[in-house]
């Protein structure tokens, strides 16, 4: 692997060089450039997997740097080096994919606590890179793979022999259009993660009734995870109304909800990235509070507003934090949902833009506390998991998920700046609290905190006398027992509140931990209190 180190001052990049433990991370050649034009330069030769760049560079500098490396070599890893501590540089960082943020002077520890995840991350993602290649050589003659592979190449401006048109019945014409069906993970989840059954379905369907207008065929995008692309190529004006029959032949049968996004008509066929880019771009402002029955946009169904960003509280967040108050924290979660609420207004892109803010802010936080938590980088699954079966969003349901998460996140900085080396198992039984209503899997703790499964089982009974299981279980009743103190609350409301979607299921657990049922123990309360 290669290392390239951006910065146009020459100690800046001895020190870099010093201090980074290259062997250690299979790191063999070590490449400076004082500028970002050099930096280019050796890019395009040498392509480097990991790239130190300094922000404020004479001319190509780099937020322009990271632009040029995000459009022609998106598979490195950067990370920025810089000495200003400004949110602008870090937003900016974040748009353009940075890994990693680091303030000069450089903490050796931090430079090569990143260099070694920013390592990790790239083998991770080569690895997928590579199975990717290697599946869809083995399946090239499969004929739905073989025309994903070869349509997906099409969009991406490659030529293709004619022959291979007819064969899948392609149309040339002097106008197309393209859409894209967004495929998110609680789609999959409802296929009990069957990813390619769920293509499988969804382009049947599709394709069926695109066979039968005659007018355009659909595909699995493989550049892109999680989408399906549509290519038209005659009755524009009934695009509208065809998707919107397809999204509800989707809901019919498959009882999944799809969103589906309309891109311009453009004039020829080397221009179709130019329809799905406008498709991309209506899906990523499309108003997830919006709670239309038919999820199915165009361009004139959608706002651009301006993008709020959590940086830019960061005093107050500073405050917060150094204070350990949540209430700080409250104030601040309660400014950004009143601005969603007044507007009714909530683009899908400011949303994952929260979701990136809130995860790369953390990981700033529990490395300047030295707090060895990490927060789960999956923030659009995460996203996802709001959205009911109908499409609609649940903006309540994600602010609380957020101030659960933030209260965590706060006890764990007051409680590592106090006890730096209080033992892990403590954190896991605080992050089970915290998400007792949802299935936790002992590999997600594992992958949450650097530790092996069985460590974790060990430990985790050795410290509370019982397993992972039954100690969420009880968790669980004894927070059903609060809950049933509110007459009001049904038993199945009650059930679904603390993680079970079966109510008969949940009164037989409560009956075999507490030795009545629900109704019993409501029936109980009741009588000691008169």
């Amino acid at each position: 692997m290669k290392v390239l180190i951006v910065d146009d001052e020459q100690h800046v990049r001895e020190g870099i060089r010093l201090l980074g433990e290259w062997k250690e991370n299979d790191i063999s050649q070590v490449l400076e450039a004082e500028s970002g034009e050099q930096a280019i330069e050796l890019i395009q030769v040498y392509k480097p997997e990991i790239i130190f760049t300094d922000m404020k560079m004479p001319e190509v500098d780099g937020i322009a740097l990271l632009e040029w490396i995000k459009n022609h070599h998106d598979t490195s890893k950067s990370i920025v080096v810089t000495g200003y501590d400004d949110y602008h540089y870090m937003r900016k960082a974040i748009h353009f994919g940075s890994t990693d943020y680091i303030l000069k002077p450089i903490d050796p520890a931090i430079l090569n606590d990143t260099l070694k995840r920013a390592v990790q991350d790239w083998k991770k993602e080569e690895q997928n890179r590579q199975k990717h290649t290697n599946s869809h050589q083995l399946m090239n003659e499969m004929k739905p793979i073989y025309r994903d592979r070869k349509l997906t190449q099409l969009m991406n401006n490659h030529l293709i022999n004619g022959s291979i048109y007819q064969e899948f019945g392609f149309h040339f014409s002097q106008q197309y259009q393209v859409a894209i069906v967004r495929v998110d993970q609680k789609i999959i989840d409802a296929f009990q993660g069957d990813r390619d059954l769920v293509y499988f379905s969804i382009l049947n369907i599709v394709n069926e009734m695109l066979h039968e207008e005659k007018c355009g065929i659909a595909f699995r995008y493989l550049s892109n995870k999680g989408e399906i692309v549509m290519i038209f190529w005659n009755r524009f004006d009934h695009v509208q109304h065809m998707l919107e029959t397809m999204h509800s032949c989707i809901r019919k049968t498959l009882e999944v909800c799809c969103f589906v996004a309309i891109g311009p008509v453009v004039k020829s066929i080397e221009n179709l990235m130019l329809s799905y880019n406008g498709a991309k771009d209506v899906l990523l402002h499309t108003n997830v509070l919006d709670q239309r029955e038919g999820k199915v946009y165009a361009e004139n169904h959608i706002e651009k507003l301006e993008i709020i960003n959590v940086i830019d509280y960061l005093p107050q967040i500073k405050e917060a934090v150094q204070l350990g108050q949540f209430e700080l924290f409250e104030d601040i979660l309660t400014a950004i949902m009143q601005q969603f609420q007044v507007t009714r207004y909530l683009s899908l892109k400011q949303l994952l833009h929260l979701e990136k803010e809130y995860q790369l802010m953390s990981q700033q936080w529990m490395k300047k506390y030295d707090v060895s938590h990490s927060v789960s980088p999956y923030g659009e699954d995460v996203v996802y998991f709001f959205f009911d079966d109908n499409g609609d969003f649940d903006l309540q349901n994600y602010m609380n998920r957020k101030r659960r998460e933030v209260h965590f996140f706060v006890k764990i900085v007051k409680r590592h700046t106090k006890k730096k080396n209080q033992d892990v198992i403590y954190d896991i039984e605080q992050f089970l609290q915290a998400n007792f209503d949802r299935d936790v899997k002992l590999q997600e703790i594992s992958d949450r905190f650097y530790l092996s499964r069985e460590y974790i089982s060990r430990k985790f009974k050795q410290k509370f006398n019982e397993n992972i299981s039954d100690y969420l279980v009880k968790v669980r009743m004894n927070k059903a027992k609060q809950l049933l103190r509110n007459e009001e609350l049904k038993v199945y409301e009650v059930a679904n509140m603390i993680g079970y979607q079966d109510d008969k299921y949940f009164r037989k657990v409560f009956k075999k931990m507490e030795g009545v049922t629900p109704n019993e123990y409501r029936t109980s309360i009741r009588v000691s209190t008169t």
